[in-house]
Order: structure tokens, then C-alpha cells, then sequence
């Protein structure tokens, strides 16, 4: 995952930008505290971008919250289910797989309802 302050959005596409843009996975997603609490239970101090999400959250659950509606900044995403670990987890931190599986901790796969564009900072809620 490279770093970046802003992403443009375009509804049914994802990043634009992005080589991989398809279907219901157009944007993945992890909220920073789950990352954090994965890290203190394997004692390891990893970055973020380990996870190889689109996205990084803060202040947001993404457990269970397949159907619902995530508005950041200006666009709206429909969260489509959890996002599943893969191998090269453990390639990151051994045993990261087998936690991710456990209470989303792989985070999140999302649809784009809006085109827009979201920057570092925005606010992030759920839409009722």
C-alpha cells in the first residue's frame, strides 16, 4: 500500500487509478484500532500498510457491518462483507493470518456510491 493524503472515488469504479477495480471490491479497508489490537497480541509493532488495504480508518468499527452505508467526507461507501486474510499475512507477522480471521480483523470490502474525492483527516461516519 503506498501512502497517500487524498484518493479520488468514482461510484461503481473505486480508486480511480487503482489496477484493480472490480465489482463489489472496488475499496478495502481497515480501521487503525483493530490493526492495534492485532499488533499487541502478537507483541509485534508492524505498520499499517502491512495489511495491504485501500484505505486506513480511525474511530470507526468495521466488525459486522456488512449492508451498511460508511460516509467519508462527501462519498458514501456500501460495505459488502469482510475482507479475508491471505498468506502473505503471515509472510508479514507470523500467525497475523489466524488472528485477522477472528472479528473482521482483515477489515473491510466496499462499493463506491459517489464519485468525490477523500483526503487524511475527513470525517468518517455511518450513515443510519
Amino acid at each position: 500500500m503506498d501512502a497517500r493524503d487524498r484518493l479520488t472515488l468514482g461510484a461503481g469504479h473505486g480508486i480511480i487509478g487503482s489496477a484493480d477495480r472490480s465489482g463489489r471490491r472496488q475499496v478495502t479497508l481497515i480501521a487503525r484500532e483493530r490493526w492495534a489490537e492485532l499488533m499487541a497480541e502478537l507483541n509485534e509493532s508492524l505498520d499499517p500498510g502491512a495489511r495491504r488495504a485501500n484505505v486506513l480508518l480511525s474511530g470507526v468499527d468495521l466488525r459486522e457491518s456488512r449492508g451498511r452505508t460508511l460516509r467519508i467526507g462527501t462519498c458514501r461507501l456500501r460495505i459488502g462483507g469482510e475482507t479475508r486474510p491471505c498468506e502473505r499475512m503471515d509472510d508479514a507477522a507470523c500467525g497475523l493470518r489466524v488472528l485477522m480471521e477472528r472479528d473482521w480483523g482483515g477489515g473491510a470490502y466496499a462499493e463506491v456510491l459517489d464519485d468525490g474525492e477523500i483526503s487524511v483527516g475527513d470525517e468518517v461516519d455511518w450513515e443510519d
